[in-house]
């Protein structure tokens, strides 16, 4: 443990680590409500800014805002029967709609003349909510295809929470959309998972994914197939950021939506959903940060650039807080990644440097400045990377903010290639079950294992039980040539179309 920081190093419990950064980086705190989190500025910011990122790719590829009701009629639920088994066990409901004093003592309790109708689902996903809307919107092949998102929050009653990564309720997008045929939803789909999800995940999170399909078991309750990406974490399990579901005609049969099409005939839409979460700012935790505390990548960094003025006397102060606030200004005439830089000066008198310093490298900020009398004096200023720990001095001057800019890029570029090269270091074909027995022993990871499999549940819940590893995903392409060629079962040595990603997963 780190005395100053007061975290875990991740080498001894890479549990304890991550719950004790997420506080201590100003993530988040736990709440008063069981299972429920509540989401600092600093981390809120770094979901805005997750939103800002997602929501730009949503939009170019022609998708609009809308929201729709947090109370869903329990009606709706049983319409889709694998969709009500699916979520029936992690549903909060609402029975009563007032409360009255208890007239057998204090505190009190739900007015029994308040009973409601019919209860209500407070949202796990709004699937049922909205296809009952599409049924009044959808009339013609016209009102197609219908590509609508929602920003909003959910509940999934969760017994066993953790910070970001799962709990009672968490915040995330949804996109519901509605097309004439299969082959326009399995497109959307495909869209949704390679121009919006993994590119995301990539280009902003530096996280690199794997892109492929669910199994049969481990598929979207109701959806036809279920598209995902799956990234490792530094402990070796793997996370699943992100899902886009082909719904087939199920939801569309079930709340009776159709549409007359070019041809005069009356059809089931086909639709898609999809949806990433708060869940991702555990993923960045967990995919880039050390014993330090937060590294994010700049994209969505709250803030980029921290400048520490320097001096043990007033006028020393003033001199140092002024050259601060010019390179701030000019960082301020500049953009990264489309957006102006990120920067903050800390001029705290009561704090030490090295206080501060600690204090931007447990929250995650990319580039430290530090500007002292002497460093005035030399015209040139330390300047320390957040992910690397590496210094350098630049010279103090007209150039000095379009340097920084530029390394914010670098950095960026520098986290990705680093969490890639340890994935592919990670990521093993196994052709035995001592081998891949062997990848998941004990309490640890294992990391991505690539393996045959004979296609059934049966095989694929025996492998879960004996090592508690899951198939993550059936890749879209293989990783390594003749990943998609036939062979035989780890397991049961069974003829096996192709290798599939097994990994403990959170």
């Amino acid at each position: 443990m780190s005395k100053d920081l007061g975290i875990t190093a991740r080498g001894d419990n890479y549990a304890d680590w991550y719950n004790e950064l997420v506080v201590k980086a100003d993530l988040a705190d736990y709440s008063a409500v069981r299972g429920c989190m509540v989401i600092k500025p600093h981390g809120y910011r770094m979901w805005e800014l997750m939103q800002g990122g997602l929501d730009g790719l949503f939009k170019a590829t022609g998708h609009v805002n809308a929201y729709f009701p947090l109370f869903i009629p329990k009606s709706f639920f049983e319409k889709e029967a694998e969709h009500v088994e699916g979520f029936a066990k992690e549903c909060a409901v609402v029975t009563h709609h007032r409360l009255k004093a208890n007239p057998q003592g204090k505190g009190l309790i739900p007015d029994p003349d308040a009973e409601l109708e019919e209860p209500l689902i407070v949202r796990p996903t709004s699937e049922t909510v909205i296809w009952n809307t599409y049924k009044k919107w959808i009339q013609s092949y016209r009102d197609l295809p219908l590509l609508i998102n929602q920003w909003a929050n959910v509940v999934r009653w969760e017994m066993r929470t953790r910070l970001f990564l799962r709990t009672a309720e968490f915040l995330w997008q949804e996109g519901h959309t509605a097309h004439a045929t299969y082959e326009e939803a399995e497109q959307e789909s495909l869209t949704i998972l390679h121009k919006c999800y993994a590119r995301f995940a990539e280009e902003w999170m530096a996280v690199p994914v794997l892109r492929g399909v669910k199994s049969e078991n481990e598929k979207f309750a109701g959806a036809d197939h279920t598209y995902c990406i799956e990234a490792l974490t530094q402990d070796l399990r793997c996370i699943q950021a992100g899902t886009s579901h082909h719904l087939g005609q199920n939801f569309a049969k079930a709340f009776d939506v159709q549409f007359q099409s070019a041809e005069g005939k009356l059809e089931h839409v086909y639709a898609t959903s999809w949806g990433v979460s708060t869940r991702l700012i555990g993923t960045l935790i967990m995919a880039h940060s050390d014993d330090k505390g937060l590294v994010c990548p700049p994209r969505l960094a709250p803030i980029q650039i921290v400048i520490v003025p320097m001096g043990r006397d007033e006028e020393t102060r003033t001199k140092t807080i002024g050259a601060a606030q010019n390179l701030a200004n000019e960082l301020a005439t500049l953009s990264y990644g489309g957006q102006e830089v990120r920067v903050k000066i800390d001029d705290r008198e009561k704090e030490s440097p090295g206080f501060k310093f600690n204090h931007w490298e447990m929250r995650g900020v990319c580039i430290r400045v530090e500007i002292g009398p002497r460093d005035l004096e030399a015209g040139a200023v330390p300047v320390s990377r957040r992910d690397t720990g590496d210094k350098q001095t630049l010279s103090l001057g007209p150039t000095t903010a379009g340097v920084l800019v530029d390394l914010l890029g670098e950095i960026q570029k520098d986290i990705y290639e680093k969490a890639l090269a340890f994935r592919e270091a990670n990521t093993h074909r196994v052709d035995t079950w001592e081998e891949f027995a062997a990848r998941f022993d004990g309490e640890g990871g294992g990391g991505f294992v690539l393996a045959h499999w004979d296609g059934t549940t049966q095989t694929e819940e025996l492998i879960a039980e004996k090592t508690k590893a899951t198939i993550r995903c059936i890749p879209l392409e293989p990783l390594h040539p003749g990943d998609d060629e036939p062979g035989t079962c780890v397991l049961t040595g069974k003829p096996s179309a192709r290798r599939v990603v097994f990994a403990k997963a959170y």
